[in-house]
């Protein structure tokens, strides 16, 4: 939820990632912000759950194109911390994972969480 809010205090950080080829960057940037946040906000109770990490691994693929952004732009730059974006690229493979985890409906019943 922290980082769909993140989209609306840092537009500008958000808007240097985006692919040249994708339209209307800043609105993009908007709207990934709120899904971020009402997913986020979905995965609290744990009958929206897993709908939510559903919306949530289809963000996270949506979104990777501008982690390959941004890899290639630190590329170009020649900036030293490139080697974060190299790391980040597989971890949205671990992120999509966790998320997926959360998918499967929650046993019913006593003690059940």
């Amino acid at each position: 939820m922290a980082a769909g809010i993140n989209h609306f205090a840092n537009a500008p950080v958000y808007a240097a990632i985006m692919p040249p080829w994708l339209p209307y960057h800043l609105p993009l940037i908007y709207l990934s912000g709120i899904f971020e946040f009402v997913f986020g906000a979905l995965l609290i109770p744990q009958r929206t759950r897993p709908a939510a990490a559903w919306l949530i691994v289809l963000l996270l693929i949506a979104i990777f194109p501008a982690n390959i952004q941004m890899t290639l732009n630190y590329v170009r730059q020649h900036n030293p911390s490139l080697w974060i974006t190299l790391v980040r690229l597989p971890l949205q493979g671990v992120l999509i994972a966790w998320a997926w985890y959360y998918t499967r409906r929650p046993a019913s019943g006593i003690g059940s969480d």
